[in-house]
């Protein structure tokens, strides 16, 4: 387990207070122990969607079939093309 030496302060209303406190009492943890294990929580949330992209089914279906399709390029098939300009040894 971690050492915390991190402080995190936040301000609520009194009926956010006791609610928060009620659930707290109710798993047997400290307000503290509660309060950071929910924000964790809903942090590693977050930051999942933040990695994911969501799209309707038909729609990615859509996206990897234009991925078959060959893309002309002429510009990079010029400059493939041409002959190196440098060696390897």
């Amino acid at each position: 387990m971690a050492v915390k030496t991190c402080r995190i302060e936040m301000r609520a209303d009194p009926e956010s207070e006791e609610r928060i406190a009620q659930a707290a009492a109710a798993r047997q943890q400290s307000v503290s122990t509660f309060v950071l294990a929910a924000a964790v929580r809903e942090a590693d949330m977050v930051l999942a969607r933040a990695d994911v992209t969501l799209m309707p089914v038909e729609q990615f279906d859509a996206l990897m079939d234009s991925l078959e399709i060959p893309d002309q390029a002429p510009r990079l098939l010029e400059t493939a093309s041409r002959p190196r300009r440098f060696k390897r040894a």
